[in-house]
């Protein structure tokens, strides 16, 4: 296949895929190309989408490729339709959104017992803006939802992967509680929404 038609093959998938995205292996199962062939024809996809001109870009998010606006362009696309998950996140909310970033899967007790209140309701929320999900049951009496974060989690927070976090320190003292081991996160996610 030649190179442009390639690229604007790969262009189109990723344009149809949406939030879902693909993989290299993915791409290498729908076209009839060599790995190298697929490499070249993303990154030239990506060098066209940095021209200042343009209005979408091509990122990478857990080894996925998928089409997305750039970040400039967000008070346009906000004007367009509110997203919930550009809404501001509560204190609680983003204390239970670093839990979960850091100790996932964890169960909501696990969360609550960890921030000393009742986190449910910060939970919901933090799944209504597609932060959080829930990725099974724990083992045990009653087998509780466990909760992870999702892909959106990741692009919200410009991510690649969660070994992209912030480092938690090196020690706790004795005196502090496990809760602020995520206190780092916290004030990065605060940024964030501000």
């Amino acid at each position: 296949m030649e190179n442009k038609a390639l690229i604007g093959v790969i262009e189109s998938l990723l344009f149809v895929s949406g939030d879902e995205g693909l993989s290299e292996n993915q791409l290498l199962e729908i076209i009839d190309a060599e790995p190298m062939q697929i490499q070249l024809a993303v990154q030239h996809l990506k060098d066209e989408y940095q021209q200042k001109s343009r209005g979408l870009q091509l990122i990478e998010i857990a080894n996925t490729y998928r089409l997305a606006t750039k970040p400039e362009h967000l008070s346009y696309i906000k004007a367009l339709a509110v997203s919930p998950i550009h809404k501001g996140l509560s204190q609680a909310a983003l204390e239970a959104l670093a839990i979960v970033a850091y100790k996932q899967p964890i169960t909501r007790v696990e969360v609550e017992d960890i921030r000393g209140v009742k986190s449910e309701k910060a939970l919901q929320s933090l799944m209504t803006k597609l932060l959080v999900k829930e990725v099974g049951r724990a083992k045990g009496t009653g087998r509780p939802i466990l909760y992870g974060t999702t892909l959106q989690f990741l692009d919200h927070f410009g991510l690649k992967t969660l070994a992209d976090l912030p480092p938690l320190p090196d020690h706790v003292d004795e005196n502090d509680e496990e809760e602020e081991d995520v206190d780092l996160f916290i004030k990065e996610l605060e940024t964030e929404e501000t």
